[in-house]
């Protein structure tokens, strides 16, 4: 085989927002995929089986006549969120994951954790019932400089989480560091990395050429050029355990 076509591919973190905005950006996507991961990081925040279900019936609502998109919804993690609400969302059909964000690490995550220890009650119910962990990995530690944020992300919690849920399928999501890479290369196959093209075409110095562009930033924010290359060469080595 010299060539491959896909012709509709999946989005695997799609951010519609809601109301006007949602509609806006929702025909583009559904023109060119044909499912997406939905980001549950709303205002408020989808944090129930019965918000994702309503959330998911203002998606189809809103696609224009005649195009066929299949969002999949994912829950919002919370330290509040009960264990039963997991057997819910499987149950459901349309939760596909919980999305696990540091509180304060990215839009609209104000409600997000602060102590992964307090979701532990949670993670095992999602072990239980194979509902995967996708997860922001950064700390959200003053101490610690924005760009080592995904690294301690690893060490302090995701590491952790491995030992103490090693049937849990996790993905770290928008991965931008060596380190990352390095370390789901090394773990066990239910662990799993998502790329996005924006971290695999541009460095750090991008932000600051002939000048400050703006637009060139993004959470989790672009690192220096070793990083990069790790990242190429993950994305092209074959792993099927980064996408």
């Amino acid at each position: 085989m010299t060539r491959l076509t896909l012709v509709r591919p999946d989005d695997w973190h799609l951010h519609l927002r809601d109301g006007g905005v949602m509609a806006s950006v929702l025909p583009d996507t559904a023109r060119r995929f044909a499912r997406a991961i939905v980001m549950p990081n709303l205002d408020p925040p989808v944090t129930t089986t019965e918000g994702a279900l309503a959330y998911h019936e203002r998606i189809l609502a809103a696609l224009p006549v005649g195009m066929l998109f299949e969002p999949l919804m994912t829950l919002y993690l919370t330290e509040a969120m009960p264990p039963v609400e997991i057997a819910q969302a499987k149950a459901s059909g349309i939760v596909h994951a919980v999305k696990y964000y540091p509180a304060a690490a990215t839009t609209n995550t104000a409600v997000g954790v602060t102590d992964p220890e307090r979701c532990y009650a949670v993670f095992a119910a999602m072990e239980r019932h194979d509902l995967p962990l996708l997860m922001h990995g950064e700390v959200t530690d003053p101490a610690v400089d924005v760009f080592d944020r995904e690294a301690v992300f690893i060490e302090r919690h995701l590491a952790p989480l491995m030992r103490e849920f090693p049937g849990l399928r996790m993905v770290l999501e928008h991965i931008t560091t060596r380190a990352a890479v390095e370390f789901v290369s090394q773990a066990p196959n239910n662990v799993a990395a998502t790329i996005t093209p924006h971290h695999l075409l541009l460095d750090r110095n991008a932000m600051f050429d002939e000048g400050l562009r703006p637009h060139h930033y993004c959470l989790p924010l672009l690192k220096r050029r070793m990083h990069r290359a790790a990242l190429v060469s993950a994305a092209t080595n074959g792993n099927p355990r980064f996408f």
